[in-house]
């Protein structure tokens, strides 16, 4: 996007040398945004959890999901076309409401990053060991994890275009794995009639309650859902940022509604044995529905393709993470910033880089440790990307309410505020249930997801009182009025 005078006095920009080049545009965008949202992913790693919770209608978390964040995508959107900065949530939250805000907004969306990529590698070591048929043990898994982040790592450190092309074939890999199959599974393999959505098998919680049976399964939708954000994340390597990050990141969204509906009726309406994968007795159904409608062969080539598919996901969380750590330390906001915000001759934060990828190892040997953790792990890496979303659109209402009307390329409006409203009160709902404790007898295993959000929470805030890190740059804040207005005057002239 050409800069008008305002957002070359306004917006922070890199030292000499240390800028990014234009080169993404419109469908490696919205590649990046699907391919980091990932349906595949989530359909593989948590549709047998969420049919064993609450059957078939489990499927319905998908549209319900979907549809609470696009409404938050819609204000992204408007904050991401008034300000096409790198770092996503860490600069529009600065720019929205203040620094300390923005802050420990970032710090805590930067950790649920790491986690996430966490969860995702583990759960495509899976798939990994399953075509190779060597045992999925602990060290197994942590080797695996550790080779597969290194070698995204350097896929990512090799270009910012080599990025966008391997976007570009996950994405196909997604539509291949997800949709092509889905449609196949029901034109040729069908089963079951489409009226089993409704049917929830028997599956009912512990206390008696299929309400609250339907509620503990939102996390395939929960947790399917985010990864649009990546697609500002990036914002300066965007042409014409203002109007393509928006519409990336609705496409993002949109598509992988549809692309997860398909998959998963697919395999529903494919299997053979329902009742057995909604009493848990087929413990992995995705793979036994795939042997017996394609047969060992056509199930491994599947398997492959989905492999491919989360790996891009994982180089999309990589780039992602990376891009927020160095905008972070662009602003000197952690220790070893100057270090950080460097970027490399391939226009990429290559230290940055380093960070995003070392993080996870160390996560990763955590779970080596606990393996039986993996879902906790994945409720707690949801919850906190809920929190830092929700911290954005309270900022940007309480500047509505301010008077703040939105001056980017791309905007909703009249409709501005009621959007802004609905999408903070289905945040709220989901971090309501996201919270939820877990089934288990003891204190720290039912309440692991709200401990680390707090321990995430708490060292950030203490960190904040010690270094004092959000007083070490000078980047614009609270401006969205201010900032606003210039852009309305420069383009009148």
């Amino acid at each position: 996007m050409e800069q008008t005078s305002a957002t070359k006095s306004t917006v922070p920009q890199p030292e000499k040398g240390q800028q990014f080049n234009r080169s993404i545009g419109l469908v490696s965008n919205f590649a990046l945004g699907f391919t980091y949202l990932s349906p595949l992913t989530a359909v593989y790693s948590l549709f047998a959890l969420a049919i064993t919770l609450a059957g078939p209608p489990a499927i319905w978390w998908i549209l319900i999901a979907a549809c609470g964040q696009l409404l938050v995508a819609l204000v992204f959107g408007e904050v991401a076309s008034q300000y096409p900065i790198t770092g996503g949530l860490y600069p529009w939250a600065r720019r929205l409401w203040g620094k300390k805000y923005a802050w420990i907004a970032a710090w805590i969306y930067l950790w649920a990053l790491v986690v996430t990529i966490t969860s995702i590698v583990e759960y495509t070591s899976t798939f990994v060991a399953s075509l190779f048929h060597y045992g999925d043990t602990p060290f197994a898994m942590l080797l695996t994890s550790v080779v597969l982040l290194t070698i995204m790592m350097g896929v990512n450190m090799s270009g910012t275009k080599n990025l966008a092309r391997v976007a570009r074939f996950g994405f196909w890999c997604e539509i291949i794995s997800v949709i092509a199959l889905g449609i196949y599974l029901l034109i040729f393999h069908r089963n079951q009639p489409f009226s089993v959505v409704f049917d929830a098998m028997g599956a009912l919680a512990k206390d008696g309650s299929y309400g609250t049976a339907f509620m503990s399964a939102s996390l395939m939708g929960l947790f399917m859902f985010f990864g649009f954000e990546a697609c500002g994340n990036v914002a300066e390597e965007v042409k014409n940022p203002g109007r393509k990050i928006p519409v990336a990141m609705i496409l993002s969204i949109v598509f992988g509604a549809i692309s997860a509906v398909i998959s998963i009726l697919g395999y529903l309406l494919s299997s053979p044995d329902l009742m057995n994968i909604v009493s848990g007795k087929i413990a992995d159904p995705i793979p036994a529905i795939l042997n017996d409608a394609l047969g060992e062969k056509g199930a491994t080539l599947f398997i492959v393709i989905a492999i491919v598919a989360m790996l891009s996901c994982i180089l999309s969380l990589q780039a992602a993470l990376s891009r927020l750590i160095f905008s972070f330390s662009r602003d000197k906001m952690l220790p070893g910033s100057e270090w950080m915000a460097k970027i490399s001759k391939h226009s990429v934060p290559d230290n940055a880089m380093l960070v995003s990828c070392l993080l996870p190892m160390v996560i990763c040997v955590w779970v080596y440790f606990q393996p039986d953790n993996l879902a906790r792990i994945t409720a707690f890496a949801v919850i906190g990307i809920y929190v830092s979303f929700q911290m954005v659109i309270l900022a940007a209402l309480r500047q509505r309410l301010k008077g703040w009307k939105p001056a980017g390329e791309w905007t909703l409006g009249s409709w501005g505020m009621l959007v802004n409203v609905l999408a903070l009160a289905y945040g709220i709902g989901g971090i309501w249930l996201l919270a939820q404790p877990a089934d288990s007898a003891t204190f720290i295993d039912r309440w692991t997801v709200l401990i680390g959000l707090a321990l995430i929470i708490g060292s950030g805030l203490v960190y904040m009182t010690i270094a004092r890190p959000f007083g070490h740059s000078d980047a614009p804040e609270n401006d969205a009025i201010e900032y606003a207005k210039r852009l309305n005057l420069s383009r009148e002239y």
